[in-house]
């Protein structure tokens, strides 16, 4: 039975996990589709909560000394997937530390394992008018470079939406206010589920 959509909700699995102190040593690792601000919200949820923040494809490039295109450009997207895979377990193996992943790391079997095993999976979800004002200027990102951009995030969500929310422990919707407050808004979710006073109902994902 589908779950019914709120603001936020959470899984079974991340309510006895955040039974813990308050998540001491834990990974947080944001998941959602480009655009949904991932990279710009993790950096102030780490902030608040003291922990490193870490960009899968920030951290890519860096490694390699080259942008993502260029990975597309020589390896293609099977090649960056790779990539990819190797660079989310070297940062999934690290504890106390807020992950942002790329749009497309759920598409992998072995990736959507890896995340639920190495910590708290935040799912931020976006509409696609919201994505499409986003992502308008863009031209770094490979999958995006498309005549009709709608139609390209519409295809990528009907297939990465029911990914992201397989593994998510909690849902919550980016991109109806400012980054500072979309961080706090997590992080006061999280105090809140765990004080066992959160208003977001408690679902279990099929």
């Amino acid at each position: 039975m589908p779950a019914i959509r709120h603001n936020a909700f959470w899984s079974i699995d991340a309510v006895n996990r955040l039974k813990q102190p308050l998540l001491a040593n834990q990974n947080l690792i944001l998941i959602g589709p480009m655009g949904s601000g991932k990279s710009t919200i993790g950096k102030r949820l780490a902030a608040r909560l003291g922990k490193q923040f870490f960009d899968c494809d920030q951290q890519l490039e860096q490694h390699l000394n080259v942008d993502i295109g260029t990975i597309f450009d020589i390896e293609g997207e099977q090649g960056f997937r790779q990539r990819e895979h190797d660079m989310l377990t070297t940062l999934c193996a690290m504890s106390n530390v807020v992950i942002a992943t790329g749009g497309g790391c759920v598409l992998r079997e072995d990736n959507r394992r890896l995340l639920q095993s190495a910590g708290l999976v935040i799912y931020l979800r976006i509409t696609l008018e919201r994505q499409l004002h986003r992502l308008s200027r863009d031209k770094t990102r490979p999958l995006l470079q498309a005549p009709d951009r709608w139609q390209r995030l519409q295809k990528m969500a009907t297939e990465r939406e029911p990914l992201y929310a397989a593994i998510a422990d909690m849902e919550v919707d980016s991109g109806d206010c400012s980054v500072a407050k979309m961080a706090a808004r997590v992080h006061r979710l999280l105090q809140q589920q765990q004080a066992g006073s959160a208003v977001a109902p408690v679902v279990q994902h099929d």
